[in-house]
């Protein structure tokens, strides 16, 4: 228990990063002197490092022993934070962010693969339900730590926080995990390496910035093309190095790659939600920033609870049903949300939310343990920092698409509303009214228009993210049903 609970403490740091950094960027944006489309880079330019390191971690756990690495990028997370918190401009703590998104997307991959290494088979749901309180409750804890800290503290601890954290975490993996001298000294895929970071860092960032550059712009049309032909080369590349940094050879088995679409589905209703609800909580119901994480702390802790208990269920009976399952319970309060007006009550929010999260605790974890599980030991480290690429890749683009969808969606709300609004013989009752009142009734006029087409541009994502659970439930059935293979030993693989 313990042994994991070190596991934890850095897969948590790093994905919490992701998400407590958001409510902290329009009080940085004043602190650092940035300008609004500037600012964002704080967010952008971690996310595009994340791209780069992740396939990175094989190769060095390889090289320097997987404990070895864990420890290395745990202190390098802290060290870099704390760097983050002490930024005295934008250029710093972009470079800062970037520097830290290095050690941060090294750490869950390391860490999965030591817990597949140490835990023996018919164990690794329960221990995956405790590993996942990391994945899982960290983005969805966020935005309520991150507001209490913004709003009554100090933006700066919200890095701050990750030096003490991690540097015990350090000190604790350096006594608890099992280290060995690494036994071979695979060589540097650097072609490889160039072409999937290339392609990743292309894609992400035509994802973030599609919605100011243009869809239709010709930057983001080249960086959409060069990524697509990068990636082409890196698949082709990887079948034929002896040491691929990344081993292919994992598509090969259908379970795995069942799993991987249905991670990508359900890291994208995920993070789709935690883009909208807080946007739609502060933009449409006017809550700051930490009342805001107050209606989200029930959905937050119903996923603390279910976490064990969904790897309990795991083992007893195997991914099938918790899968399909969980992926309709989240189709059907996606369903619920989609029908969000601007005076739905909050109430109703946390019971829709905590529903939805329940539907999350109980198959995430089953998705990756069953991918995972279905790969021969030597795959494991592969598979790993695959399912990583993939958490990384789909939460970015949720929040990157959807984000894009939302402006294009509200501009052609806009047009169609603004459509009805002539000033001629045919203009509405209610415009004639609120000219009576002068510049005010005209005024609540535009406010509450603008409300609606904002909500409806989260609804129309809810209900895209809803198709998408029903799809996943369906492709679900075809997982393993049963107990997985019982075994008394772990699996030995070098560190």
């Amino acid at each position: 228990m313990l042994l994991l609970a070190v596991l934890v403490v850095g897969t948590f740091m790093s994905v919490l990063d992701s998400s407590i950094v958001n409510v902290a960027i329009p009080r940085m944006q004043t602190a650092l002197s940035a300008a609004p489309d500037d600012v964002e880079w704080v967010a952008t330019g971690y996310t595009l490092a994340l791209g780069v390191a992740v396939p990175l971690a094989g190769w060095l756990g390889e090289r320097i022993g997987k404990a070895q690495l864990y420890i290395v990028s745990i202190i390098g997370f802290a060290v870099a934070s704390g760097l983050c918190g002490l930024a005295w401009n934008l250029s710093s703590m972009i470079a800062f962010r970037i520097l830290q998104a290095i050690p941060g997307g090294i750490l869950p991959v390391v860490a999965m693969t030591l817990l597949f290494q140490i835990v023996p088979p018919a164990k690794v749901g329960t221990a995956m339900g405790i590993y996942g309180l990391g994945i899982v409750v960290a983005p969805a804890v966020g935005p309520t730590l991150g507001g209490y800290l913004v709003q009554y503290v100090d933006w700066r601890l919200i890095f701050y926080i990750n030096v003490p954290v991690g540097l015990l975490g350090a000190v604790a993996a350096i006594v608890k995990l099992p280290r060995q001298k690494p036994v071979s000294w695979p060589s540097f895929d650097f072609w490889g390496f160039i072409t999937i970071a290339y392609g990743l860092f292309a894609g992400l960032l035509a994802a973030s910035e599609g919605h100011t550059w243009g869809w239709d712009g010709y930057r983001i049309r080249g960086l959409l093309v060069t990524s697509a032909i990068s990636l082409a080369l890196f698949v082709v590349i990887e079948l034929e190095v002896e040491n691929p940094l990344l081993d292919l050879r994992v598509f090969k088995r259908w379970p795995y790659v069942n799993s991987i679409i249905l991670l990508a589905v359900v890291v994208t209703a995920l993070f789709s939600g935690l883009y909208f609800i807080p946007q739609y909580l502060q933009n449409v119901q006017g809550l700051q920033a930490f009342d805001t994480g107050l209606v989200l702390i029930p959905s937050a802790l119903i996923m603390v609870v279910m976490m064990p208990i969904a790897g309990r269920i795991y083992d007893a009976v195997g991914p099938r049903w918790p899968v399909a399952i969980g992926l309709g319970i989240i189709a059907y309060s996606s369903f619920l949300l989609a029908g969000l007006t601007p005076d739905t009550p909050r109430f109703d929010i946390e019971v829709w939310t905590t529903i939805r999260n329940f539907g999350t605790g109980l198959c995430m974890m089953a998705i990756m343990t069953s991918g995972i599980s279905a790969l021969p030991p030597r795959l494991t480290g592969a598979g790993s920092g695959m399912n990583n690429v993939v958490q990384r890749v789909s939460s970015s683009l949720a929040v990157a698409v959807f984000g894009s969808l939302n402006f294009s969606a509200a501009a052609q709300l806009w047009t169609d509303n603004s459509g009805l609004l002539s000033t001629g013989a045919q203009a509405l009752p209610q415009v004639s009214s609120a000219s009576a009142q002068g510049a005010n009734g005209l005024m609540g006029m535009y406010q509450a228009m603008n409300l609606e087409v904002t909500t409806l541009t989260y609804d129309n994502g809810f209900y895209i993210v809803a198709w998408m659970c029903v799809g996943g439930a369906i492709l679900a059935l075809g997982l393993r049903s049963g107990k997985p293979k019982a075994s008394a030993e772990p699996v030995h693989v070098e560190l």
